[in-house]
């Protein structure tokens, strides 16, 4: 470890005693944890997703029973150039959108149709296109390193990153994905999920205020830093690249928002807390735009990009719809080695699963899935794919990915 890395942790653990509860912190820092992986059954994985490399987000668009991702597709490039952790020495690459089918377990890279930007993948999200049904919208962050702070010498006043959104159409089961525009705004500074509920209107998480330096890590461990916010944004004219867009601050005051998820209606938006290892069910409103929490589920990791899984076989006796969110199991682990390819060190995950009892009206929360990191390392996303009920078991296939896994991987589980 690094005499950069052995200042980052001090400052770390220093902000946290001050901070406190302690007890949050080493829960969410996993200092304590012994991670016991899922013991899995004969037929039921793991399953290796091929060419899924450093795949931050995926999304199941059940219409076509198909998943998207975008992916890093070079191990290298996290190490050195990825902004949502702090690695800031910028990489020109372009990297990819992704379809896995469930039924095959295949992955299809599809290629770019007049798009030769780098392309730094993060948080994405899939919409329907509504005036063709066999068609997606994708959006998909993308952080540009900013030409304007490194041609000129490194400037403070600079910022090192010039995250944007890319917006793309993709027809159902082609080979390609066109790009129809990029979408930049002051506003937009640190974005790392999106929410979209039109071509021309999605909502943006900015999971921190600072881009770098001490005062991130503070935003990291401090509670009360509650300087994160989430963006709506509308285009204007889908039909013009250069179209203006209006933005608008839809929510503030939590801390580290970070991935953002569809829920049960179309009103419903997931929202995660990453280091607050929390899940909160929120509106958003039509008129205004704006989003209003109704409640949270502490899951007691770190919460990453949620998910919800809305159960095509539910009856009176059974209903396995819940919430997803998948995390890294041991963050202090991510600090000592997030820049340093050649450490070969796993970092374990875990994933959530959050139902409510219709009964009681308590929520009931249940670890999904866990690994020490030797089947995935890191998980940022999962998303369930049902499977028929057999004797009367509710079991599905778990898809989870990570921002810096070698590949997604897929188990079966009863839910």
């Amino acid at each position: 470890m690094g005499l950069g890395a052995v200042f980052s942790l001090g400052l770390v653990a220093l902000v946290a005693f001050l901070a406190g509860p302690i007890s949050h912190f080493v829960q969410i820092a996993g200092v304590f944890l012994t991670p016991n992986s899922t013991v899995l059954g004969e037929g039921q994985g793991p399953i290796y997703i091929e060419d899924t490399v450093h795949c931050e987000d995926v999304h199941h668009y059940r219409p076509a029973n198909l998943l998207f991702t975008a992916c890093e597709d070079d191990k290298s490039t996290r190490f050195s150039w990825f902004p949502p952790i702090g690695n800031l020495l910028p990489l020109m690459t372009q990297g990819s959108i992704h379809v896995v089918d469930p039924k095959t377990m295949k992955s299809t890279r599809l290629a770019f149709e007049n798009f030769q930007s780098p392309f730094l993948t993060h948080g994405i999200d899939v919409i329907g296109d509504p005036e063709q049904s066999d068609a997606v919208y994708i959006y998909a962050v993308n952080h540009i390193p900013n030409p304007a702070y490194f041609e000129a010498g490194e400037l403070k006043d600079v910022a090192k990153s010039q995250s944007q959104i890319e917006l793309f159409h993709h027809v159902l089961n082609s080979d390609s994905v066109r790009h129809v525009r990029s979408i930049k705004h002051p506003l937009i500074k640190t974005p790392n999920d999106i929410y979209a509920f039109s071509p021309v209107s999605f909502y943006v998480t900015n999971d921190h205020f600072h881009r770098d330096g001490p005062m991130r890590l503070i935003e990291d461990v401090w509670r009360s830093a509650k300087w994160s916010n989430i963006i709506h944004v509308q285009i204007a004219d889908l039909a013009s690249k250069d179209a203006p867009i209006d933005t608008t601050i839809a929510l503030t005051g939590l801390w580290n928002n970070n991935g953002l998820g569809h829920g049960r209606t179309d009103n419903e938006v997931i929202i995660s807390s990453a280091m607050g290892g929390e899940v909160f069910l929120a509106t958003r409103h039509e008129s205004n735009h704006s989003i209003s929490i109704n409640t949270s589920v502490s899951v007691g990791t770190l919460a990453d990009n949620p998910s919800y899984y809305d159960d095509p076989y539910r009856d009176d006796s059974h209903d396995a719809s819940g919430y997803l969110v998948a995390g890294a199991s041991q963050a202090l682990r991510m600090v000592e080695n997030s820049k340093d390819p050649n450490a070969a060190i796993p970092h374990p995950v875990q994933v959530w699963y959050t139902t409510l009892d219709s009964n009681s009206g308590v929520w009931q929360k249940r670890l999904l899935f866990e690994d020490d990191g030797s089947r995935i390392s890191t998980a940022s996303a999962a998303v369930l794919v049902p499977i028929e009920p057999k004797d009367g078991k509710k079991l599905a296939w778990l898809f989870v990915t990570g921002f810096m896994s070698d590949s997604m991987v897929a188990v079966q589980v009863q839910l």
